[in-house]
């Protein structure tokens, strides 16, 4: 495991930064490790050392310090060290509070498991017609009443002009509250983060009006939702906030295995609610697939991925036009094998957006590989160039720019991200391998 795969696992950078200060073999009276684990103790400034250890297959962490963030300092010195000072290291069997935390593991893995094959049978059982029919017709009661709400204010809006929503600033987060009380949350988030988009520059009315309209298209197909085709259903759906149940997906979804390339990810947080998204592309058929993690309180996901590496796995694909969201099956098997981004000239890549965006015009951010680009600045900002000069307007910053810059030496370079109808915004660069990924600590 790289440096920087495993800065990834730091809960913020002044975790990531106490660690390294930890990296010395003799502040560690003791460090061992077995196939399974590695575990040491780190003298700190109690009488007693802290007992950090590690589980390989998860990764995953655990240390009697009482810190909060996770992993805590010591649990990512313990693996720098690993990297940096094998030699430091004995093997051994691990001692009895590793055995425990290790078989408390294993046994939460198979009670999932289980759980999960008792999901798969109750979602294949069927439920009362009945009250599932006056549940549905309920709620799309209240979707309706909250749409007609929501195209009111639009029409207002609009008649008054669209430069006073820059003197009202709690106007979307109003309309937002109302289509959660509508069971509206797609929706809801859209309108919050139109919110961030006035008076952002000088064309947000523009852009304003422009989301204005694809809502606007959202509550014209919610009117006629039930003579819309299947596939486009559950687009609408999607975009409304009223994605299927995971029982569902795993008993009806399509099922593809295959040795996936994780591409890059993200992690976002609003209001204590942490959201991952981890891109991945399929080695032998191409296919790219989003997995969308939630975490409320704490940056702590199920499964760990890493950027660049190789897993051996199942997913089951959302339903959808153009489907991208998945969830995974069964256990990931982390290969040594090094993968490259499968990408196509920039020419076939915008043909391939294009028709994505005609498939399901909801779907953002969409993911996007373009290989043989140079970034470089402008007076219009950061720019992906191409052999052919087209130009992709990038969304970066100038801490991740300048590494990225560097990192490329002036050659073409493939890059992947997300984007988002207007920006490309970059999550990793692969130059015979992955050589650079957005928010990356370079050494």
């Amino acid at each position: 495991m790289s440096l920087d795969a495993i800065q990834q696992f730091a809960p913020d950078d002044a975790s990531a930064k106490a660690a390294k200060a930890l990296v010395i073999p003799a502040k560690w009276p003791k460090l061992q490790y077995s196939e399974a684990a590695l575990w040491g103790e780190c003298q700190g400034s109690g009488a007693k050392p802290y007992l950090v250890q590690i589980d390989k297959s998860g990764p995953a962490f655990k240390c009697s310090c009482p810190s909060r963030k996770f992993p805590c300092k010591h649990g990512l010195a313990l693996m720098l060290l690993w990297l940096q000072h094998q030699t430091a290291f004995a093997n051994s069997e691990p001692p009895a509070w590793v055995c425990e935390w290790l078989n408390s593991r294993q046994s939460r893995a198979e009670k999932q498991e289980t759980k999960k094959a008792e999901v798969v049978g109750k979602a294949a059982t069927p439920t009362d017609p009945l009250t599932a029919t006056k549940r549905e017709a309920a709620r799309r009661q209240r979707m309706a009443a909250g749409l007609t709400d929501l195209q009111r204010w639009l029409a207002d809006n609009i008649r008054q002009g669209l430069v006073q929503l820059s003197m009202r600033p709690r106007e979307f987060q109003e309309i937002a509250k109302r289509m959660v009380d509508a069971q509206l949350p797609g929706i809801a988030q859209r309108l919050r983060q139109l919110e961030q988009r006035v008076g952002a520059d000088e064309d947000w009315p523009a852009r304003i009006l422009a989301a204005f309209g694809q809502l606007q298209l959202l509550i014209d197909g919610f009117q006629r939702l039930d003579s819309l085709p299947e596939m486009a259903q559950a687009d609408l759906r999607t975009a409304l906030g009223l994605s299927p149940d995971k029982d569902v997906v795993l008993a009806s979804g399509e099922t593809l295995t295959d040795t996936w390339l994780v591409l890059g990810q993200r992690v976002d947080e609003e209001d204590r609610l942490w959201v991952r998204r981890v891109w991945l592309q399929g080695r032998d058929t191409g296919r790219r697939a989003l997995l969308l993690d939630f975490s409320h309180g704490t940056r702590r996901f199920d499964l760990t991925l890493i950027t660049g590496t190789s897993l051996k796995m199942t997913l089951t694909f959302y339903p959808g036009s153009s489907p991208l969201r998945a969830l995974v099956v069964d256990t990931p098997q982390v290969l040594p094998e090094a993968l490259s981004p499968q990408a196509s000239p920039s020419s076939q890549t915008l043909t391939d957006l294009t028709n994505t965006v005609a498939a399901n015009p909801w779907q953002w951010p969409l993911p996007m590989v373009i290989d043989q680009v140079v970034p470089t600045p402008s007076h219009q900002g950061w720019q992906l160039v191409t052999s052919e000069q087209q130009s992709f307007p990038l969304r970066i910053t100038d801490q991740d720019a300048w590494p990225l810059i560097a990192e490329a030496g002036g050659a073409p370079v493939t890059i992947f991200g997300e984007w988002d109808g207007e920006k490309l915004r970059p999550l990793s660069a692969w130059s015979a391998g992955l050589v650079w990924q957005e928010g990356a600590t370079n050494p």
